[in-house]
């Protein structure tokens, strides 16, 4: 077992105070958004190694056996690398709109981008790497995101409300009302199920394109439509125009802001959880949460950001079929481990809850494995060690450290609370 240090990445729509409050240490002043706990090359969490009490990167420790720290079944499946990377993610601003690519779409984009001389830290990269990037997260404060496309005839309902609020806003003047009249009956022609042979999808993706190509045209009935939306009544559809008003104070006139319209608007509850497949268009709003994902840092953005947009690549990336919110609920195993496990082969999440007079729980481990404490102390114990964590820390565990029982650390009064990760074979 091995003790780790991870890297906080300072994004600046990251919180100040969130990650600080969570691991129970002092504020640094800055953007506080992602902690990478893994083994991705561009910031490997560091392993202290208790032979010798020298530090290595963690994914150089992992190179140096990789059938030792990763499994055999593990090396077979994804290869001499740590499958899964695990975040703690606090957002105070909006993240941009984006999608993640499938693994076929993320070799060929990364060789072809290879092959075209592009360099891998070039602003207009779409390629980071080789992998693609199915994520889930589980809220441990409430959290807000968008998530996938809603069915056409919903949109259809909210987008009539909006063209009706425009109809009735007597406060812009005639050519900026023409505008945000115009491009809603657009939008609303776009989804319109019988224009298209009933295909939801072909309609989600007509309106999609109009917005993200819209330039000058977009901005402007964009800023008429948040105009009357500010001076009308919101209800009943609060929570999507809302979002619509706030993107738009901090991206005035981006596509993304009404794109926001064509997607599922999530409020996700502490403890509850979502899972976001290849193609998935979305947007994390506010919140605190545990990220896993495939190891991966390949993200196609849509909009809400001053970063490249590569809009061919993004629609060939997108997958346009209306979805219900992809919900992950947790399961019990036999042994009473809480489990989150998508339907990724590279990762399952596993929440460890333990209270003073508790046993021990088994860590569910497949291969390698990651553990990071929220609350109180825990106790790591295998036939080859054990190892005690308190708040704040995070240690890797070997493949072939397994089987590992998790215990409240002696003598401790209070609740402990922590997270493991490892793969989902």
């Amino acid at each position: 077992m091995y003790e780790i240090d991870n890297v906080l990445r300072d994004y600046a729509w990251g919180s100040t105070t969130a990650i600080a409050a969570l691991l129970g240490r002092p504020e640094s002043g800055a953007p506080e958004a992602e902690l990478w706990i893994g083994a991705h090359p561009d910031s490997p969490s560091t392993a202290h190694v208790p032979e010798d009490g020298s530090t290595t990167p963690l994914d150089a420790l992992i190179t140096s056996d990789p059938e030792h720290f990763l499994g055999a079944e593990s090396v077979a499946r994804f290869g001499p690398r740590l499958p899964f990377l695990a975040k703690i993610l606090a957002a105070a601003q909006p993240l941009s709109l984006q999608v993640h690519p499938s693994l076929q779409q993320a070799q060929a984009g990364f060789a072809r981008e290879n092959a075209d001389g592009v360099a891998p830290d070039a602003p207009h990269r779409n390629y980071r790497d080789d992998n693609h990037k199915p994520e889930m997260i589980l809220a441990l404060t409430p959290f807000e995101a968008l998530c996938g496309f809603r069915s056409a005839a919903a949109t259809r309902g909210i987008l009539q409300h909006v063209a009706d609020a425009v109809s009735r806003d007597t406060g812009s003047s005639g050519d900026s009302r023409r505008e945000g009249a115009a491009l809603l009956a657009a939008l609303l022609e776009d989804l319109d199920g019988g224009a298209h042979g009933g295909d939801e999808g072909t309609g989600l993706r007509r309106a999609f394109e109009r917005l993200i190509t819209g330039g000058e045209n977009v901005a402007t009935a964009t800023s008429q439509v948040v105009a009357a939306l500010i001076g009308d009544s919101l209800a009943p559809y609060e929570a999507e125009l809302g979002t619509v008003v706030s993107l738009n104070e901090k991206y005035p006139g981006d596509p993304g802001v009404l794109i926001s319209l064509l997607l599922n608007r999530l409020s996700l509850q502490p403890g509850e959880a979502v899972y976001l497949p290849a193609g998935n268009v979305h947007a994390y709003l506010h919140g605190l949460g545990v990220e896993v994902m495939a190891s991966s840092d390949n993200v196609l953005r849509g909009g809400l950001t001053p970063k490249y947009v590569d809009v061919p690549e993004l629609l060939r990336t997108i997958d346009f079929s209306p979805v219900a919110v992809p919900m992950l609920e947790t399961e019990r195993s036999e042994l009473d481990q809480e489990l989150f496990r998508p339907p990724f082969a590279e990762f399952q999440l596993q929440r460890i809850e333990l209270s003073p007079g508790d046993g021990p729980v088994p860590l569910a481990q497949s291969g390698a494995a990651v553990v990071i404490v929220v609350a109180g102390g825990i106790y790591l114990d295998s036939p080859k060690g054990d190892l005690r964590l308190d708040r704040g820390a995070s240690a890797f565990l070997a493949a072939a450290e397994a089987p590992v029982n998790v215990h409240l650390a002696s003598g401790g009064a209070e609740s402990a609370l922590a997270f493991a990760v490892t793969t989902g074979l």
